[in-house]
């Protein structure tokens, strides 16, 4: 017949030899394998990933460490040691991107270039211009003002600004052919 154990007596009933020994392990060298790499990765959760990986390794292996009589510490450091080397070396293995992201961002791309190439031929064409019909192409496209507003804006009348608008586009095509721009 089954007899009911109080939980505490079955939990240390079946815990092992070797998970006593993993647990005696982690609590009395944790702390100190962890400020130990720290020093060597940026990462707190890349630390504490490398303690991991090391006292599993030791709990792979714990026949050695009885069979030695090595001091457990040191050779929880040499464990230590080799997994940051074998991270090392494994980041080595990686091939590095052909490009950066950021650089990247950094070259305009070709929308941009063609809008600052566009901004400057307008910008050469409208310096051909007299100021009266620079005055004008202003106020009509580039401000959006209507005739009557871009008219008052000038203080002239709105036929003037009409024509003006009128010979203004007129030399700018013929400044866009000599430039090479229109055909």
């Amino acid at each position: 017949m089954l007899q009911a154990t109080p939980a505490c007596e079955t939990r240390t009933s079946s815990v092992t030899p070797d998970e006593q020994l993993m647990t005696a392990l982690y609590t009395e060298h944790h702390d100190v394998l962890l400020s130990f790499v720290r020093r060597y990765v940026r990462s707190p959760e890349q630390a504490e990933d490398i303690v991991q990986e090391t006292l599993l390794r030791a709990w792979r292996s714990i026949d050695r460490i009885e069979a030695h009589h090595v001091t457990i510490r040191s050779y929880l450091f040499t464990i230590a040691r080799n997994v940051l080397t074998d991270g090392w070396r494994a980041e080595q293995r990686r091939p590095e991107p052909l490009y950066n992201n950021e650089a990247l961002a950094a070259i305009p791309s070709a929308d941009d270039v063609e809008a600052a190439l566009e901004g400057h031929v307008i910008t050469a064409a409208l310096e051909r211009l007299s100021s009266e019909h620079r005055d004008v192409i202003q106020a009509l496209y580039f401000e959006g003002l209507t005739v009557a507003e871009s008219a008052s804006r000038l203080t002239i009348p709105e036929g003037t600004v009409k024509s003006r608008a009128y010979y203004a586009v007129r030399n700018l095509r013929a400044a866009f052919e000599e430039m090479g721009v229109l055909r």
